[in-house]
């Protein structure tokens, strides 16, 4: 009877004017048995054109990710694996400032279990958040019902269909994987030439060639042993990219390298490779490993030439270990073939040399003596790999969220790195293995000067500057000691200021960087707007929605529009998204899902906004008086800021009529 009430409430108050209950996904299941005791569960969403779903694999900081949560059936069925999904698409979001990737119109996913006899039904949840053009759901969870006795022809239908449509539907996809993967192979490939310039590579070019040219009876001969040697640097490096790939796997590097303790691990390792390429100490694999394959180059032939290859990689893997250790985490980032592509570029900036020198041997003495500019050449790497350690142990912090390296300590601790790596290139800073510098030559200077023109434009992000040229590399903004600056609290202007935070009323604070007073709590904010005699704007929004940011960005910073928000009315921002549990005395069952406890923030205000204004996409603006009654029509995203501010104009004109 409860049901049913509640369905005809709902029904009823759907036919007011702003109703926005929307359901852009639907659901459904199939099994396809395997084997006598393993099946694939597989899970197929429809996505209302417009809509799109955001993948599993979701960067730490992004949009709310699919996850699937399977019962095990009291152990009588095993997950096997991770969820696979198909390839969708993956577009650099200019908000979230991070590679995401999400579905349109389908998606398939596919699960693999064992299970025990007596098994004919599996239970299973997904959590999914979808967002349009406009706006985003908050994250909604949906039970699924797998039957593992039901006929299974029609999956692989399913399957067939699928597969057509992700050929037709992923050319945009394929685009864009392929616009990541040249990327990737770019940065490689100058990443292979800053290897060459190192103490370890670049002396073996002469040597390498002379020997080649000397050992052959003739130039052709030379030509093509220097060849087959390139060819062979680029084999053994490729089947590094392939091992990895082949040993973790293309989905779980994806998931691996946005693990947080992943993260922390590898700032570990950076740290090291810096202060070994600062000359501390240096990095070596087994003298043993070398002499073995040195004593099977002098076999000679296409073997000998191989293991000739191979030694190179091994001795010089002091210099090039750190570069390729990184290539390699950057590279399985993006999942896929990218470790493989990553070592194709790397390897063929190392083979490129010999080869040509060996085809035209006179440009030799083109080349620049050996000497300490090889030395300085891995001292900046170094300093390139210790700045590069703190994104990934910022990525740590964010995940965690124990504010230790907010975006103050980080710029101020890249500032430090990049000033001192400045004064080195001056001269006026010798570390263990330089040559003594008796002048500083133009190229120097020059570099010099571009990383202390980059140091001083680093300076004013301390006092809230964007910083736009490395805006993927620190923290965002909010995430701040204080979002204006170190040593500056910005407080409200106009009729509403305070002094200091400490001014606030209870339960508000000060929303950056616009400053205005805001409350997450909706009946603190109500009672704040009734003190003070102003109208309430509720600001249903979301940590992970993009459109709302895009609001907060792009329209509240419009001068008469701010003045409204920071003066004329109080503002509730409640946040569907919150996964901070409730205090167990707010803990209460669904309205909507009767049988179901409200157990985390977001999903109080997520109903209330359901249930109140019967809609549920966010961003979502509601102007009410003290009464809680509505005294314009709720808006959703509204970008112009024209509209927005005749909006708040007109609803604010209502109040006390």
């Amino acid at each position: 009877m409860r049901k049913l009430l509640v369905a005809l409430a709902v029904l009823v108050l759907s036919t007011t004017g702003y109703t926005q209950i929307l359901e852009p996904v639907k659901w459904t299941t199939s099994v396809e048995k395997v084997s006598n005791t393993e099946y694939d569960l597989i899970t197929k969403a429809t996505i209302e054109s417009g809509w799109h779903l955001y993948s599993q694999t979701v960067p730490e900081g992004g949009p709310i990710a699919t996850s699937f949560i399977y019962d095990d059936s009291e152990g009588n069925i095993t997950i096997v694996g991770n969820t696979s999904e198909e390839e969708g698409h993956t577009v650099n979001d200019p908000v979230f400032k991070m590679e995401i990737k999400y579905f349109e119109k389908d998606a398939t996913f596919k699960q693999r279990i064992k299970v025990e006899e007596g098994v004919s039904t599996l239970m299973a949840f997904v959590e999914f958040m979808v967002c349009d053009d406009s706006k985003c759901l908050p994250p909604t969870e949906v039970e699924l019902v797998f039957n593992l006795s039901e006929n299974t022809k029609a999956t692989a239908g399913t399957d067939s269909q699928n597969i057509k449509a992700d050929t037709i539907e992923s050319s945009s996809s394929q685009k864009d994987s392929q616009k990541g993967l040249w990327s990737i192979f770019f940065i490689a490939f100058l990443s292979g030439f800053a290897a060459l310039l190192t103490p370890c590579v670049f002396p073996m070019i002469p040597m390498t060639v002379s020997f080649f040219t000397k050992q052959s009876k003739t130039k052709a001969a030379g030509i093509r042993n220097a060849i087959i040697y390139g060819i062979s640097i680029i084999v053994i490096y490729v089947l590094l990219g392939t091992a990895v790939t082949g040993i973790f796997g293309a989905d779980a590097l994806n998931a691996l390298a946005t693990n947080v303790w992943f993260n922390i691990i590898f700032f570990l390792l950076l740290v090291i490779f810096a202060v070994s390429f600062l000359g501390a100490f240096e990095i070596m694999l087994p003298n043993s490993w070398a002499n073995k394959v040195d004593s099977k180059a002098d076999r000679g032939g296409l073997i000998g030439i191989f293991f000739m290859a191979l030694a190179l990689a091994i001795v010089s893997f002091s210099c090039t270990g750190p570069i390729v250790g990184t290539l390699l985490v950057q590279a399985a980032s993006k999942g896929g073939l990218a470790p493989i592509i990553g070592m194709l570029g790397f390897s063929l900036a190392i083979a490129l040399p010999f080869a040509i020198f060996a085809a035209f041997p006179g440009w030799l003495n083109s080349l620049p003596k050996s000497g300490g500019w090889l030395n300085t050449v891995k001292v900046v790497l170094g300093f390139l790999e210790l700045a590069l350690a703190f994104k990934f142990l910022s990525q740590a912090d964010l995940v965690l969220q124990t504010h230790i390296l907010e975006r103050e300590v980080f710029l101020a601790i890249w500032i430090a790195v990049f000033g001192t790596l400045a004064f080195y290139l001056f001269g006026k800073i010798k570390l263990p293995h330089d040559s003594p510098l008796t002048h500083i030559s133009v190229g120097r200077l020059s570099l010099g000067l571009l990383v202390l023109s980059f140091t001083i434009y680093m300076i004013p992000g301390l006092w809230g500057a964007p910083l736009n040229l490395i805006s993927a590399f620190p923290p965002p903004q909010n995430y701040s000691e204080s979002p204006y600056g170190v040593g500056f609290s910005k407080v409200s202007e106009g009729r509403q200021s305070n002094s200091n935070h400490d001014n606030l009323p209870e339960g508000a604070h000060l929303l950056a960087p616009h400053d205005i007073i805001a409350f997450n709590d909706y009946d603190k904010g109500l009672a704040y707007a009734k003190q003070v005699g102003k109208p309430v704007m509720i600001d249903f929004t979301g940590w992970a929605c993009v459109n709302c940011r895009k609001m907060e960005q792009n329209v509240w910073p419009n001068p008469n529009v701010l003045n409204i928000l920071k003066n004329d009315v109080v503002l509730i921002s409640l946040y569907v998204d919150d996964k901070r549990p409730l205090e167990l005395s707010d803990v209460v069952e669904s309205k909507l899902k009767p049988g179901k406890q409200l157990k985390y923030i977001g999903q109080k205000w997520s109903e209330l906004q359901t249930l109140k204004y019967k809609a549920n996409s966010q961003p979502f603006y509601v102007l009410m008086d003290h009464n809680e009654e509505n005294l314009i029509d709720p808006v959703s995203y509204t970008p112009n800021a024209d509209d927005y501010l005749n909006w708040l104009k007109k609803g604010i004109s209502n109040f006390g009529n």
